[in-house]
C-alpha cells in the first residue's frame, strides 16, 4: 500500500460547519470514477445532511455515531464514521479520502484516531467490513485488525406482487413461530453449531444478547446491520421436528429487518447443516410484504416498500446462499470482516468443586 511521504492536516471531531463539506465527500465516496477511496460496500449509510442531523433519530447520522475529519488547508479531505454499541463494540461503518497521491496516508491516519479515540471511551473491541480493493484489507491489518470471515451480500429486487400476510397455519405446519427470550439458549446453541470456534470466541456474544433477537438487530452480527437503518426488527424460529434431547431444539433462525428509509430491507438466516429453509425464507418475504403494504409511501421517507431485499451469507454458511438463490436473490459483492481487541485475552484461574 503507498501512503504520501508528507504528514499534513489534522484530524478532529467533525463540526456542524463541515456538514456540506463531510456530506459531499460522502456523496463523492460512493462513485467508483471519482478520485476517492472507500470501504467499497454496494449499501453505503443515508446521506449526511442537514435535516438528518435535525431530524435524530430519523436521519443516518445519530447520537451514538461518532464523526472525524481530516483537513488541510482548510478543506475536508478525510472522513470517518465510528459508531459505538452498548456492549463496548464499536464498528467502523465509513472511512473515505480524496486524492490519489495521500489517500492511503489519510486513511490511515484516521484509523489511527478512532482507534485512540474509541480506547479512551472504553471501546475492547472494533469491527469493520470492506470490499477487498482499495488496498482495505492491507490498510486495517497494518492498523492491528485481524480477518476472520467473509460475506456473500445477496440481493432480491423488489416483487410488488408477492402475497402477504404470511398464513399462520402454513407457518405451524412447517413449525415456523416468533423467537422469543426463551429461545435465548437454543439459539445459542445453533450459532455454535454452524459457526467455527475461532469466531464464536471472537464475536463473543453471551445469552443475554440472544435474549433480545426480535427488536434488535445484533446478535447475529453482520456487515449490513451498521448500515442498514431499520425501523422494526422481527426473529422467527423452525422447530426441530423431534425436540432434539431437551426438546427445544431449532434447526433454523431468520431475522427479518423492515428498512426505515431509502434502503433494502434485510434478512439473517442461520440453519443447521441439512435443514430446508425455503419455508422460512417464504415466510420472511411474506413478513416484508405484509410490513410494507400499508406504507408504500412515506412523505419524508419516499417509497419504503420499492428497495429489495439484501441477505448477508457468510462463507462457512452454504448453501442457504444456494436456497436463497433458490427464492430469487442474487450475489451483488463479497465483503471483507476484520476485528480488532483493545484488551488481551488471559486464562484467569478459578475455583472447582473439590471431589473425593
Amino acid at each position: 500500500m503507498t501512503r504520501g511521504p508528507v504528514r499534513s492536516g489534522v484530524i478532529r471531531p467533525a463540526r456542524l460547519t463541515d456538514l456540506a463539506a463531510v456530506g459531499e465527500l460522502s456523496r463523492r465516496s460512493s462513485d467508483p470514477a471519482d478520485d476517492t477511496r472507500s470501504l467499497g460496500l454496494p449499501v453505503a449509510g443515508l446521506p449526511i445532511s442537514v435535516f438528518g442531523l435535525f431530524a435524530l433519530p430519523l436521519g443516518a447520522f445519530r447520537p451514538i455515531d461518532r464523526l472525524y475529519v481530516h483537513a488541510a488547508d482548510r478543506t475536508v479531505t478525510g472522513l470517518a464514521r465510528l459508531e459505538l454499541e452498548p456492549n463496548d463494540e464499536a464498528t467502523i461503518v465509513e472511512l473515505d479520502a480524496i486524492g490519489a497521491g495521500n489517500a492511503g496516508d489519510i486513511r490511515f491516519r484516521l484509523v489511527e484516531h478512532v482507534l485512540r479515540d474509541g480506547a479512551r471511551r472504553g471501546v475492547v473491541r472494533f469491527h469493520v467490513a470492506c470490499a477487498d480493493a482499495m488496498d482495505n484489507v492491507e490498510l486495517f491489518m497494518q492498523a492491528g485488525f485481524i480477518r476472520y470471515g467473509e460475506e456473500r451480500l445477496l440481493y432480491r429486487p423488489p416483487n410488488p406482487g408477492r402475497p402477504g400476510p404470511p398464513s399462520q397455519t402454513e407457518a405451524a405446519a412447517e413449525r415456523i413461530r416468533p423467537a422469543g427470550a426463551l429461545d435465548a439458549l437454543a439459539l445459542a446453541r445453533l450459532y455454535a453449531a454452524v459457526t467455527p470456534q475461532p469466531v464464536v470466541r471472537l464475536e463473543a456474544y453471551r445469552l443475554p444478547d440472544w435474549e433480545r433477537v426480535s427488536g434488535h438487530p445484533r446478535p447475529p452480527r453482520s456487515s449490513l446491520t451498521p448500515l442498514l437503518r431499520l425501523s422494526d426488527t422481527e426473529a422467527y424460529v423452525q422447530e426441530s421436528r423431534d425436540g432434539g434431547p431437551d426438546g427445544s431444539r431449532i434447526e433454523a433462525f431468520i431475522q427479518v429487518g423492515i428498512a426505515q428509509a431509502a434502503q433494502p430491507h434485510y434478512l439473517r438466516v442461520l440453519a443447521l447443516p441439512g435443514t430446508n429453509v425455503h419455508p422460512l425464507i417464504r415466510f420472511a418475504l411474506d413478513t416484508i410484504a405484509a410490513r410494507t403494504s400499508a406504507h408504500r409511501y412515506d412523505g419524508l421517507l419516499g417509497h419504503r416498500g420499492e428497495h429489495g431485499i439484501l441477505a448477508p451469507v457468510r462463507t462457512y454458511e452454504a448453501p442457504i446462499d444456494r436456497q436463497l438463490e433458490d427464492e430469487g436473490f442474487g450475489e451483488i459483492a463479497t465483503v471483507t470482516l476484520l476485528l480488532k481487541e483493545t484488551v488481551a485475552r488471559i486464562a484467569e484461574p478459578a475455583l472447582v468443586p473439590a471431589v473425593r
